[in-house]
């Protein structure tokens, strides 16, 4: 049964068809097969139930929000804001790269926005500063990436209701993990530049009146995520409450700045519709599988698996991660995460763990299938991005970016020999 599924979701992806089209296939085929009453007259009642559900409320406004401030003007602000303080370390913009991306996640929740609104601005400072464009590039892709970390994220929405995980608990758990891994990814920075200072670029002069007043240009992302996340963290409102607020301060910022018209608010619209359908097509595709795999004892029979195989649940956890870090070359993030999310998580419980710490790593292992090559969706966008400005091989971005993966497998092991970086916070606030 577990062969014959892992291989018939394989081909599915392989052949190209759409990820929803493919995991509501192979639930199809696997109740087909394997269930001893018929599955497909319970999908109704099964996709309804999920696509009512609350919390899922939350995904259109954070895409939302995200679209008001990529058309607003704000990320190019902040950046330069950003871009006056931390200049003059060795490695420059590189870390004003992953500043911006992680402000911009905490208002965003969506790594390719990121990657994408970061890299249009950035990506012309390139040639024009004299920097390598590897791990220029590199910094991009991998900033970029921490928009399914640092809260609030649209993939751990998605990650809580597929395994029934508190979200708050999950924003307050990836806090910390999502500021150190920050802090890792400009210390690769800084390290490459002083072992290889031709990697570098120049730094334009910036004086202290002009660093002060760029900070009014930061106002609007923290006011932006002391609003979405500070109401969470607060128990003032649910996750749900919080991204109808950040869409509201949204809507508020982008018509002080006299960024309101009426065709950017079309434009930011019709993007977020877009978006929403094919997520939560994804999503309802994956409640049906998840409730096949149940059905046929699919779930149980890996959970068995595993555990029968007599490994410790440290060497356990890391075959999961290994395994996670092979397919994640291969499948969009996703789709990785929803089709294995239902299967993985109880494997987890039963080790021991807790689902929210390893909503966590999990995040991490995501992170890294974005600028894996050859199926890294964030590596294409940085490409597109750089195309239009520097044309370049995509190699180039490939290769700038595996000094960021090797920092976010130090962080995996760092959750792994360290849970408490994850659960300290959320069992210090909620208890």
């Amino acid at each position: 049964m577990i062969p014959l599924a892992a291989l018939l979701l394989l081909v599915l992806i392989g052949l190209g068809l759409p990820v929803a089209a493919a995991l509501a296939l192979l639930g199809v085929t696997l109740g087909e097969i394997y269930a001893f009453l018929p599955i497909l007259p319970a999908a109704g009642e099964i996709l309804w139930s999920a696509s009512t559900e609350f919390v899922l409320v939350a995904v259109p406004m954070f895409v939302l929000m995200g679209e008001l401030l990529l058309r607003s003007g704000i990320a190019r602000e902040m950046y330069a804001a950003l871009d006056g303080w931390v200049n003059r370390i060795p490695g420059g913009l590189m870390h004003t790269n992953i500043a911006s991306c992680t402000l911009f996640s905490a208002t965003t929740g969506s790594s390719v926005a990121t990657a994408a609104t970061i890299g249009t601005v950035a990506v012309p400072n390139m040639t024009r500063l004299g920097y390598a464009p590897a791990l220029y590039l590199g910094s991009i892709a991998a900033g970029g990436t921490l928009g399914i970390l640092i809260p609030p994220s649209i993939n751990m929405i998605l990650y809580g209701v597929l395994a029934e995980v508190s979200i708050t608990r999950l924003y307050l758990a990836a806090l910390i993990p999502g500021i150190i891994l920050a802090m890792l990814f400009s210390l690769a920075v800084l390290v490459a530049c002083l072992l290889r200072p031709e990697l570098d670029g120049r730094a334009e002069p910036a004086d202290w009146r002009a660093r002060i007043a760029g900070l009014r240009a930061l106002a609007a992302p923290l006011g932006l995520f002391l609003v979405v996340v500070g109401s969470i963290y607060a128990g003032i409102a649910t996750p749900t409450e919080a991204a109808a607020l950040g869409v509201v301060a949204a809507l508020g910022l982008a018509a002080l700045r006299g960024a309101l018209t009426r065709a950017m608010l079309v434009a930011a619209l019709e993007g977020t519709m877009r978006t929403t359908a094919m997520v939560m097509l994804i999503v309802l595709a994956a409640f049906f599988l998840n409730f096949v795999m149940v059905s046929i004892g699919l779930t149980r029979a890996v959970t068995d698996a595993m555990i029968g195989l007599d490994l410790p649940p440290m060497a356990v956890m890391l075959i999961l991660v290994a395994l996670y870090l092979v397919l994640g070359c291969f499948m969009e993030t996703l789709s990785l995460m929803v089709a294995t999310t239902p299967v993985v998580v109880p494997v987890v419980t039963a080790l021991g763990h807790d689902p929210v710490w390893f909503g966590v790593l999990f995040m991490i292992l995501i992170e890294a299938a974005l600028i894996t090559p050859p199926i890294g969706v964030n590596l294409f966008v940085v490409q597109g991005v750089r195309a239009a400005a520097a044309p370049g091989p995509i190699r180039d971005v490939m290769l700038g970016a595996a000094p960021f993966l090797i920092m976010m497998l130090a962080m995996i092991l760092a959750l792994l020999a360290l849970p408490g970086l994850a659960l300290w916070l959320p069992g210090a606030v909620m208890g």
